[in-house]
């Protein structure tokens, strides 16, 4: 059993952990010193460590305190993607440091990844203890280990992993289980790593102090290239390393989250797999990195979203798949899990994703802002624009029919608002990039579908009795992924008719600065049961107000959401009434609202400011 003396059920609470990574896969560490999420070699891997899913069958790897008197602290080391656990009692205080280092050419894909985990007391003495306990492919491959002078082999058909720095005596069974007593001053040090070559060894203080420092440095370096220095700047930072550690460096894609099947509602089904790429994610991605000053890594994003539509542009049954894995295929059959019993109990345990098969027509929209937001740094060669061409055309006879919608519902297909104005999007970047680059285009006929739905968003979409724009046409239902209207130009943040719509989601979705998506009762999604505040919304909902010049508000309901990020700055995807955090964990589209409203907000109070007449 793999015991947490806090939480649900046996399972820690979603965000009690801090992220570390190495650019091409994640660990989760709980605040009691436990890796209970872990994939290799990529994010899209099966796991190797899934105590959150099941703390039984999926593996976990802890390293804690022994002592009932211990509290226990977490935190990253400043400005860096290391991270400390830290048990004090009146015994002495120790530490378990975690990070995973980045390789010298993170952009090239290795079958090995590397956890690196340091014990050392500051204080008095303690007794630390070791348990490893490997559950390879989601807890479905039996494995044998085997003990050497310096470490253990772990072996399950094609997978293998090795625990290095503990001797033979820590092996039990097929697992490690031992103890380790520090006095102040004392440092220990751990590798597990999958796929390796040769026998385990230990990892000396010189070559963990060297790792660890090239670790720190690698992260202090790359947060030094950020052009940000408004307010916040530790909130923006921190978001701006989850992208980071997001992004899975061989191809640039950036992963929804690093996680699967972490509920939206305990006890609930919907429980999505998230640790694949969205084509919705690319134009605020290449927004919040460029406007942070990492052109590199949002021109890897638009580089990997540009390969997207060049492979599928012929595709007669629509352009563009709504989401990829991280090497661009499309292939995420989804499958349940059925021997994981499920984060507390929350069925089925999902993998792979069946709404990758869904027609969501926003995404286009977002797939050419973000290529006309990057044309100014990567412009769009001529096999390239004949094949966005060719999606525009296929757009101009598809937008006007059902879809699924943002929200992935799986209830039936319906003309969703958002739907046709980021259809309207997609015209109207495609007829800029066309006029400003002198490319040819049947501008007339794009124009043509562009303005038609500007008036079916304006008459159909709009109800005059709710003074707002609705979910979609003939409800009264209101949807916060509507507060993007005027981000992205389709209204003046201050038209009569975007501010009574604001109002309206105000008055509907909006509770102590946290923002539903929309309500699931007034418009059913064909999936039971609840669910929480969504945290992307919430940021929204901070945007739709600073455009709106009520920056008084928007700051109150931005500094109200840093509140509720986990103790690291951390954001799942949604918070529930009594301040929990659910679903997938860390969710990148969060922490890029987070630095987006951020980054607007900030210059519009320092414009407040400079604008005031000065005291004498």
């Amino acid at each position: 059993m793999h015991p947490e003396p806090h939480g649900k059920d046996g399972f820690p609470e979603i965000d009690d952990h801090g992220m570390i990574g190495d650019l091409q896969s994640v660990a989760l560490v709980s605040t009691h010193g436990t890796i209970d999420w872990f994939c290799a070699p990529r994010f899209d891997s099966p796991s190797i460590f899934a105590a959150l899913l099941d703390p039984e069958k999926g593996g976990f790897f802890r390293i804690h305190a022994l002592g009932d008197d211990t509290r226990v602290k977490q935190m990253y080391f400043p400005q860096t993607a290391v991270l400390i656990t830290r048990f004090m009692s009146p015994a002495g205080v120790g530490e378990v440091i975690d990070f995973m280092p980045v390789a010298d050419e993170p952009k090239v894909a290795t079958p090995s990844r590397i956890i690196v985990r340091g014990i050392r007391v500051v204080r008095g003495e303690v007794t630390f203890r070791l348990q490893c306990r490997p559950r390879f492919d989601y807890g479905r491959q039996e494995h044998t280990a085997t003990a050497s002078a310096h470490g253990i082999r772990f072996d399950a058909g094609e997978n293998s992993a090795a625990l290095h720095g503990v001797g033979p005596d820590a092996l039990d069974g097929d697992d490690v289980d031992t103890t380790v007593t520090l006095s102040a001053g004392d440092l220990r040090l751990f590798a597990f790593e999958t796929q390796p070559t040769g026998n385990p060894r230990e990892l000396g203080r010189a070559r963990g102090t060297r790792l660890f420092r090239d670790t720190v440095d690698f992260w202090r370096e790359w947060l030094s290239r950020s052009t940000f220095s408004g307010r916040w700047r530790e909130s923006v930072e921190r978001s701006a390393m989850v992208l980071k550690l997001l992004q899975y460096a061989p191809t640039g894609a950036l992963v929804a989250a690093p996680t699967a099947a972490l509920p939206e509602q305990l006890g609930g089904v919907r429980n999505w797999d998230y640790r694949y790429t969205w084509i919705r994610d690319a134009s605020f991605s290449v927004y919040s990195l460029l406007a942070l000053g990492y052109t590199e890594e949002a021109i890897a994003f638009m580089a990997w979203a540009g390969d997207r539509v060049v492979e599928q542009a012929g595709d007669s049954s629509g352009p563009l798949k709504i989401m990829y894995r991280i090497d661009g295929s499309s292939d995420l059959e989804e499958l349940v899990l059925d021997h994981f019993q499920g984060y507390a109990g929350s069925r089925p345990v999902n993998v792979g994703n069946g709404a990758a098969d869904q027609l969501q027509l926003d995404i286009y929209g977002e797939a050419l802002e973000s290529l006309a937001i990057g044309e100014r740094f990567r412009p769009i060669g001529n096999p390239g624009w004949k094949k966005l061409a060719g999606i525009l055309d296929w757009l101009v006879d598809n937008w006007d029919q059902p879809d699924e919608g943002v929200w992935e519902t799986r209830g039936g297909r319906k003309d969703f608002t958002y739907g046709r104005i980021m259809c309207w999007v997609a015209f109207d970047r495609g007829l800029r990039i066309a006029r400003d680059r002198g490319l040819p285009a049947p501008l007339d006929r794009w124009t043509e579908a562009r303005d038609a739905i500007y008036e079916q968003v304006f008459t159909r979409c709009w109800n005059p009795e709710r003074k707002a724009f609705v979910q979609y046409p003939g409800t009264d239902v209101v949807d916060a992924i509507t507060l993007l209207m005027p981000q992205v130009g389709m209204i003046s943040p201050t038209d009569p008719m975007w501010l009574s719509t604001l109002d309206a989601i105000g008055e509907e979705l909006v509770t102590d600065s946290l923002v539903y998506r929309y309500n699931p009762e007034a418009s059913p999604d064909g999936l039971p049961g609840e669910e929480g505040t969504f945290s992307l919304c919430s940021f929204f909902y901070v945007m739709a107000l600073t455009d709106a010049g009520r920056l008084d508000e928007a700051q109150y309901a931005f500094e109200k959401m840093l509140t509720y990020g986990n103790h690291v700055g951390l954001y799942a995807e949604e918070i529930d009434p009594t301040g929990l955090q659910l679903g997938n964990f860390p969710q990148a589209f969060t922490h890029l609202a987070l630095i987006r409203a951020a980054i607007n907000l900030d210059a519009a109070l320092a414009g407040r400011a400079s604008s005031r007449p000065e005291r004498r």
